[in-house]
């Protein structure tokens, strides 16, 4: 079964600041989601989770937060938001203004909690401000480093989005390999 579309909606009342809840909210939305493909039959072991950019972002913390998934697939991500110092996606706020919303919404300063496997894919060329490959690269050594599972997967000659056919297919094969490696039925 595939999830597809997952919207996972974080939001700020009254004075508050989304971000500053940013992980309770992801992972509550998550356990929902969880929740109800467990309720329409879908086995824990068979639960995988992935994301582009941002989606990636969230695939991080997902491991890093939770133990509701076998393993994760995360293209093009931030990974450490003290390299975005001047905001990202809705945070208006600069580093120096919410120093600490930043690090806890940085998977790279939780790397130690992710026990499940990470494929981290990335574009070489991508010219994003907020997703250089460096985001992958230190993400993929804090995992190794610490003792997890991750592989790293760098595209040349790519942007943000994947267009020649060539690393369109290598990516599907690596997200193909990945998830036969680790979301395998054993016996």
């Amino acid at each position: 079964a595939v999830l597809d579309g997952f919207a996972a909606p974080v939001v700020g009342e009254g004075e508050a600041h989304e971000n500053d809840s940013y992980v309770e909210q992801l992972v509550l939305n998550a356990q929902a989601a969880v929740a109800e493909l467990r309720r329409r039959g879908v086995s824990d072991d068979r639960l995988a989770v992935g994301g582009h950019s941002y989606g990636a972002f969230m695939t991080a913390n997902l491991l890093a937060r939770t133990e509701l998934f076998r393993c994760g697939i995360a293209r093009n991500g931030a990974y450490n938001r003290t390299l975005t110092p001047f905001g990202f996606q809705a945070e208006e706020r600069s580093f120096w203004e919410a120093a600490q919303t930043y690090a806890a919404m940085s998977p790279f300063f939780h790397a130690d909690k992710i026990k499940a496997p990470l494929l981290l894919i990335h574009a070489l060329d991508d010219p994003n401000p907020g997703t250089f490959p460096m985001q992958s690269e230190r993400m993929f050594q804090a995992i190794k480093g610490l003792g997890g599972t991750a592989r790293l997967c760098l595209l040349p000659a790519e942007g943000h989005f994947y267009r020649a056919r060539e690393s369109i297919m290598h990516m599907l094969a690596e997200q193909d390999a990945w998830l036969d490696a680790h979301m395998r039925r054993k016996g």
